[in-house]
């Protein structure tokens, strides 16, 4: 399709939307691939920032706050902000006030859209870095924060606040796509219950309210060709026309902080005095409570000097550990490669268990079950590769190079001794000279001047010997250290080939069990079904034997009964 028009019909009418004062989503799914991806990015996600920036550059920058945000969801359900520096807990929190928030999640202010644009493809490369094989199967959240106060002349103004959410969903809209099933799907069939979600979860609260809440939303599929052949091209059109169903409430978000701060700081006084005039208090009272100060505490948050200082905070620990990455490298993959590593083995673990639990079940949900373990079966093997070669690698390489760094500057110092030696020679040649200059002449002179020339090159030639030896036993000591590091690397190969074997191996046997009982369930099945079969066509001749019976009683009677009329008659 032509992307001009389509910028121009769908995505530039969101913008404009956004810059005067309400919310949106753009909601990205399909893109399966890393092609589909980047150009994802740069022909939608950089446009419509392109299209919100401008649209907002007008305003002056002390009377505008623009502020970004990236979470990371993984398979699970469990979600990561990219940008925080503590990992504080993520929670959903709705506010009379600002709607649906996320508690707990940092932010960082920018002036421009190439700073956006930047963060958010850093933010996508930590994805890819941290979720490793798995980065496919997880999907992200990149949000733009607009606030913009309505009368610039008064200190304490009334703020328009809006919100351009990006979502990018992984998975396909089939329940049987081997990447999993896309979230989107599983948010629309809980929505036709008339209640909110009460999954835990912080994707399905957030895709629910846009899709229902105060939004304006935008849903973009990529199609594959080649889905033709399979169910997800029809199940992608389906899951297009459920969303274009939904009705959603976009309303202008304008709010006054120092108000709202007054308003609920009044309530707080005000309930507090009740719950004092109580001699026992009401549970509903202090959960109010409760609630009253954790909503004025999120107020305190929105507060545009103290947002701009933790993102500059955030900012100041970015660039120092960027400044400090290249020393830590490979102390920080190895970290990376454990963590994703345990993370891979929790989810195998609870995967084969549940699979085991839950092994006759619905066909569906059996194979994409499978796929799963499947998928994180090569994760793992993948990260366990990696993480042997990574973190001997690293010690090698660091012995290697300190041992070359030492005998380089012993062979540098080695020449520079000699150098000094030969020199201190010939100036030594050149005063003995001078002062044999006056009492010899002619032939002496010559012999003189040769003899003492042969002391200087013998000595060189010496110099250069000796530096030779250092060179040949430094290259000896290398040769035994690189042999060394080449059989640890064999060995440590072999280990991991030996560990990969082990784990196959038991799920090998667990698979085995489990086939073996289900052969043996049904081999019972089989012999009771058989026995039940014999029953019944053994009650089936009984019961054709009693009906000949009671047939012929029943002709014996009536041929009584006609004798019997014939006689009366």
């Amino acid at each position: 399709m032509n992307q001009q028009r389509f910028h121009t019909e769908l995505l530039h009418p969101l913008t404009e939307s956004i810059s005067n004062g309400y919310n949106g989503a753009v909601l990205i799914c399909g893109a399966s691939t890393e092609t589909i991806q980047a150009l994802t990015d740069h022909s939608i996600i950089k446009q419509v920032l392109a299209n919100l920036f401008s649209s907002i550059v007008s305003q002056v920058k002390e009377e505008l706050f623009v502020s970004v945000s990236f979470l990371q969801f993984y398979p699970d359900g469990s979600a990561v902000d990219l940008l925080s520096l503590n990992k504080q807990s993520l929670r959903l929190v709705t506010h009379p006030e600002l709607g649906s928030l996320v508690g707990g999640l940092c932010e960082m202010c920018v002036c421009s859209v190439e700073e956006a644009f930047s963060l958010y493809e850093t933010c996508r490369e930590t994805l890819k870095t941290k979720t490793g094989s798995i980065s496919t199967r997880c999907s992200s959240l990149f949000s733009v924060t607009v606030e913009q106060k309505l009368r610039p002349e008064e200190r304490e103004s009334d703020v328009c606040r809006s919100r351009l959410q990006l979502f990018s969903l992984a998975g396909g809209a089939s329940r049987t796509d081997l990447r999993g099933v896309n979230p989107l799907v599983k948010v629309l069939d809980q929505i036709p219950n008339s209640s909110p979600t009460t999954d835990a979860n912080l994707l399905p609260s957030l895709l629910n309210d846009a899709l229902t809440g105060n939004s304006r939303t935008v849903l973009i599929y990529c199609i594959n060709p080649e889905g033709l052949i399979d169910d997800e091209t029809p199940s992608a059109l389906d899951l297009a026309q459920r969303v274009r169903s939904l009705v959603t409430k976009a309303t202008v978000g304008c709010w006054s902080p120092k108000v709202t701060e007054q308003k609920i700081r009044d309530s707080i006084v005000n309930l507090r005095s009740v719950i004092m005039s109580q001699g026992e208090s009401e549970l509903h009272d202090i959960y109010r409570l409760a609630d009253l100060t954790q909503n004025l505490q999120i107020v305190k948050n929105q507060s545009w000097d103290k947002r701009r200082e933790e993102s500059e905070k955030i900012k100041r620990c970015k660039s120092s550990v960027s400044n400090q990455q290249f020393s830590r490298d490979h102390h920080t993959d190895h970290r990376e490669i454990t963590e994703t590593m345990k993370y891979l083995q929790d989810q195998l673990r609870r995967e084969m268990e549940e699979h085991i639990r839950e092994g006759k079940g619905n066909v569906e949900k059996v194979q994409e079950r499978v796929a799963r373990i499947q998928h994180l079966k090569e994760a793992l093997r993948e990260e366990t590769l990696k993480s042997g070669a990574a973190a001997g690698k690293s010690q090698l390489c660091q012995q290697s190079q300190l041992e070359y760094n030492k005998a380089q500057e012993q062979r540098g110092q080695l020449k520079e001794d000699h150098g000094r030696l030969i020199q201190e020679e010939v100036e030594k040649m050149e005063r003995d000279l001078a002062q044999e200059q006056l009492t010899t002449e002619g032939p002496q002179r010559e012999l003189l001047v040769l003899t003492r020339e042969r002391q200087v090159l013998v000595l060189q030639i010496e110099a250069l010997r000796s530096e030779a030896q250092q060179a040949e036993r430094d290259l000896q000591h290398q040769y035994h250290s690189h042999q060394a590091e080449l059989h640890c690397l064999r060995e440590e190969s072999l280990q991991v080939f030996r560990v990969f074997r082990q784990v196959s191996e038991e799920q090998r046997k667990i698979s085995e069990g489990r086939y073996r009982s289900v052969l043996l369930e049904a081999v019972q099945d089989a012999i009771y079904l058989s026995a039940q079969n014999q029953q019944l066509q053994a009650d089936n001749k009984q019961l054709r034997k009693a009906l000949g019976e009671l047939k012929d009683t029943l002709t014996v009677r009536g041929d009584a009964m006609a004798e019997l009329i014939s006689h009366q008659q």
